[in-house]
């Protein structure tokens, strides 16, 4: 029975060993940006945050004026 133990032990240490092996090796795969790139992409989304907030706010001004005229509240 301790042979059975140590078996299964070693199975699941040979499973997490390779486990990490395989994610090193999916690491080295990676395409990572440049510094540029991630600047450029950084710049875009921020731009478009800004552009969607003002959008939104637009309409969300535009929509409340409208309840208020349909209501009459002041």
């Amino acid at each position: 029975m301790a042979k059975d133990s140590t078996n299964a032990k070693q199975k699941g240490g040979n499973k997490i060993v390779k486990y990490f092996r395989d994610l090193k090796s999916e690491i080295k795969k990676v395409v990572w940006p440049s510094r540029s790139q991630v600047i450029n992409n950084t710049g875009v989304v921020l731009v478009l945050c800004v552009i969607c907030g003002v959008v939104l706010a637009g309409i969300d001004f535009g929509l409340s004026q409208l309840v208020e005229l349909l209501l009459d509240i002041k």
